[in-house]
């Protein structure tokens, strides 16, 4: 027994007071290009389309072709969005117009391979729906024939621009919390929607068609450290849609780790947070939903806390797009390039193999979406 009184500073049982500083300007906003401006044609005119032509209405893009395998539904669009636009039901005649530079396919993945393969061999660029494949050799493929063409292809991972993501990852690349050591993700939300619809008869719905997006994230702030996935999911008592609305997965780091925490079933009090870790510093952003965010930069000057403009939808869309428009005007990579994002694909192949078989996985060695 001892008398002395616990020393709550090292057990950090308390912290110390952190100054406020002004917050770094970063480059989070949705890139525009400074004069390339394409005629864009838009393959797919299912739900999701409304979200990329509200997007791109707003940035002033030229939307030429609105392109369906349903009329009515390319007729629909492009009266609602851009009234000046062809719309028609006719692929081959698209790719036959030489005025049309960019492509974006928003269709399901086992249709979009063929369409994507088609607009490479026609010279045009290409922007990719999310999933982009459902196996890497295709995904490869497809890469290896846009550089035999040369043009590009990239993904619609739209996440990467909302503001708060997009912030971080900027702060994270700009060194501003020297290197990464951990990341970790938690979003409780209703997930409940999807009853009666098509994603319910997605097995794998969480981790497949929602958490790609953060498995993006994540790969985007630590490039190819991912070792290895440990993951489960579950189904929530009280849930009334049939695939598990619970899924979480734990990722080794090359010196470091991730985490990633779903709750798809939670009907009251809805939170999303991450916090990332560096050697020099740390984020965190908080928030009720994925639109209103409050992200803080911790370092060693003090705590920032950036006034962010924006929301996920749409400046997500805006952000993919822009970003692919000012790698063709500038000649680089897009950030949002399909052959970084393989590495996306790999940590969630490997989340949906770990959950089905209860296994750790290493991060390269499932190479298809298991099923």
């Amino acid at each position: 027994m001892t008398d002395e009184k616990p020393d709550t500073d090292t057990y950090a049982l308390t912290a110390a007071e952190t100054a406020r500083v002004d917050a770094p300007q970063l480059k989070y906003r949705p890139p525009q290009p400074l004069n390339y401006r394409p005629r864009i044609a838009l393959v797919g005119a299912g739900g999701i389309s409304a979200a990329h032509l509200d997007a791109y209405r707003t940035a002033g893009l030229d939307i030429a072709v609105i392109c369906s395998q349903t009329l009515a539904n390319a007729v629909s669009r492009r009266d609602e969005f851009f009234p000046q636009a062809i719309a028609t039901d006719n692929y081959d005649e698209v790719l036959k117009d030489s005025a049309i530079e960019v492509v974006d396919i928003t269709t399901h993945p086992a249709e979009r391979v063929a369409l994507i393969e088609a607009a490479l061999k026609a010279g045009k660029h290409v922007l990719s729906q999310k999933p982009f494949v459902l196996d890497l050799d295709t995904g490869e493929r497809l890469v290896q024939l846009a550089g035999e063409n040369g043009v590009f292809l990239a993904v619609n991972q739209n996440g990467r621009w909302a503001p708060h993501l997009s912030y971080m990852r900027e702060a994270v690349k700009t060194g501003l919390i020297g290197d990464l050591i951990s990341c970790h993700i938690a979003i409780h939300w209703d997930h409940g929607w999807i009853r009666g619809t098509a994603f319910e008869k997605i097995e794998d719905l969480v981790f497949y068609d929602f958490a790609i997006h953060w498995f993006d994230f994540l790969a985007s702030i630590a490039g190819d450290r991912a070792r290895s996935v440990f993951a489960m999911k579950a189904r929530a008592r009280g849930q009334e849609v049939a695939p598990p609305l619970l899924a979480q997965c734990l990722v080794q780091l090359d010196g470091g780790q991730a985490s990633l925490v779903f709750d798809a079933a939670t009907r009251f009090g809805p939170q999303d947070a991450t916090y990332i870790a560096g050697t020099k510093g740390s984020l965190s952003s908080a928030g009720p939903d994925l639109g209103r965010q409050r992200v803080t930069l911790t370092t060693g000057a003090g705590r920032a806390e950036p006034e962010l403009e924006g929301q996920w939808f749409n400046d997500g869309f805006r952000g993919a797009m822009g970003e692919l428009l000012c790698a063709i005007e500038e000649g680089r990579a897009p950030l949002n390039a399909a052959s970084g994002n393989l590495k996306s694909l790999e940590l969630a192949f490997s989340a949906i193999e770990s959950a089905r078989t209860g296994r750790l996985v290493e991060v390269s060695t499932v190479r298809r979406l298991p099923g």
